[in-house]
């Protein structure tokens, strides 16, 4: 058993169909008598001094100016075996019309629901959640504070950074402040808003632990920590600073128990911005890449390559077909500057190179033998940049329900094909008629699927009834799907 386990998922767990909600109580420990006669006199002291509360934050103000554009998110996804159901008995008169005419015999399947928040950022229905909020759904719901509930469609995803943006089809909405500024201290109050277990608007508070924190599932994003309380259900929600400004999304616990222990931590809300802005305007997120692999630098390293300090990112591999190699970086190289801008540890060299434009030219400063040069390198494009999603029901460009993106040089010479797309997700219709991420998706009604955003146009125009053709491995299939 794992003593120490990451949960990405901060949404509710998935329940099947519509469960009857229930509320724990919980014991919380008491400090005793006799301990608090051990308690030193200085902690005895401060607390008999009442103006020391006067000190304490107030954080109505947070509340009541951005209370209204923090939105509940309730998620369907697609369909999940739950149990085997029951064999159907022969003298069953609906036996024969399953066996007679080849409709599949129920699965004991039904679709899994959750939820999480999300926070709305301009009056016309332009919303922030986690990518893992909504990844994967064939509907979602977005309800406000005052109580009415709207279907959101998934304007894009992007899972790298675990961001997502939904749009709904409302005016004049309230919205939070955004500070881009990056200028987030430690030790500083924040403030999360969200729905923990389905409470909306629940109000929790905390000081900023640390930054630009590397979790095991994420090399990109540098996070912010913080020990504000967040739990199921808060995935999404913003973390304001003490002006009322949000500087993150809540998006992971470090956890033992599967509940809050103290560690919580938010993708900064540059970061954020960034994604936001490229799913926006092209549905795709594009980042930089260099083909290296990154440690950081400890004094033990520091010490063996004549560094005067544990700073930089040092250089463990290099991808040979990649910018790096092109450029003569080696293992051993250790990184101090990118583009003018220090590197104290290895944590800040992705994001400061996924934001750099594919194609330009970075200057980097390294350690090479004790000695430092300078070498520039043009800086390449990031496998996997994934097409944004727009699958949710009930939206035209979104009745089919995958992700997808292009196929690469390699991958079409491998496949032998000339177009088509990859599906990174599947939900709803198409999870449904059977398809699998990692599928090819060549045509779409006889038409050559070129592009995603060709197989978004014709799905757009099609009616109820649709054939994919299909590959996967070496196989071809036409599958037909039924988009309701």
């Amino acid at each position: 058993m794992k003593q120490k386990m990451l949960v990405r998922s901060l949404i509710a767990a998935g329940v099947i169909a519509a469960g009857a909600g229930a509320v724990a109580k919980y014991d919380l420990p008491l400090i005793s008598p006799a301990a608090a006669a051990n308690a030193p006199a200085a902690l005895v002291a401060a607390s008999a001094q009442p103006a020391a509360a006067a000190a304490l934050p107030d954080f109505t103000g947070i509340v009541a100016q951005n209370g209204r554009a923090v939105v509940n998110i309730s998620v369907t996804s697609g369909m999940k075996k739950v149990a085997d159901a029951p064999a159907m008995d022969p003298n069953d008169p609906f036996y024969q019309f399953f066996h007679q005419f080849g409709v599949p015999m129920p699965q004991g399947q039904m679709p899994t629901h959750a939820l999480g928040s999300g926070f709305i950022i301009s009056p016309d229905g332009i919303i922030l959640t986690n990518a893992h909020v909504v990844d994967g759904a064939s509907d979602v719901t977005v309800k406000l504070t005052d109580k009415r509930e709207f279907k959101a469609k998934v304007i894009g995803v992007d899972k790298p950074s675990d961001v997502a943006v939904l749009r709904i089809d409302a005016r004049n909405l309230p919205t939070v402040k955004l500070d881009p500024a990056d200028d987030v201290k430690v030790g500083e109050w924040v403030v999360a808003i969200g729905s923990p277990f389905g409470f909306d608007n629940s109000v929790t508070a905390g000081i900023v632990s640390g930054k630009a924190r590397s979790l095991p599932d994420s090399s990109y994003v540098p996070f912010l920590q913080t020990d504000v309380a967040v739990n199921p259900g808060n995935s999404g929600g913003p973390l304001f600073n003490a002006k009322g400004e949000v500087v993150g999304i809540n998006s992971q616990i470090y956890t033992r128990t599967g509940g809050y222990q103290g560690l919580s931590f938010a993708i900064p809300i540059d970061v954020v911005l960034h994604v936001k802005d490229q799913l926006l305007a092209h549905g795709s997120v594009t980042r930089g890449r260099l083909g290296v692999g990154i440690q950081d630098v400890n004094q033990a390293l520091a010490d063996s390559f004549g560094l005067k300090a544990p700073a930089g990112a040092l250089v463990s591999s290099v991808d040979k077909d990649g910018a790096a190699a092109r450029a003569g970086l080696q293992p051993g190289d250790v990184i101090l500057r990118y583009n003018q801008k220090d590197i104290a540890s290895s944590s800040q060299l992705p994001v400061l190179v996924a934001d750099t434009a594919p194609g330009t030219t970075a200057h980097l400063e390294v350690m090479r033998n004790g000695q430092t040069r300078s070498i520039d390198v043009t800086v390449g494009a990031s496998k996997g940049t994934k097409v944004a999603a727009a699958n949710v029901a009930g939206h035209d460009h979104g009745r089919l329900g995958v992700v997808v993106r292009p196929l690469n040089p390699d991958e079409r010479k491998q496949a032998d094909v000339a177009g088509g797309v990859v599906v990174e997700d599947a939900a709803g219709p198409a999870a449904d008629a059977g398809i699998q991420s990692g599928d090819m998706i060549l045509s779409f009604n006889g038409t050559p699927v070129k592009s995603p955003e060709q197989l978004q146009q014709l799905v757009a125009k099609a009616g109820k009834h649709v054939a994919l053709l299909v590959q996967r491995d070496e196989g071809k299939i036409f599958v037909p799907v039924d988009l309701g």
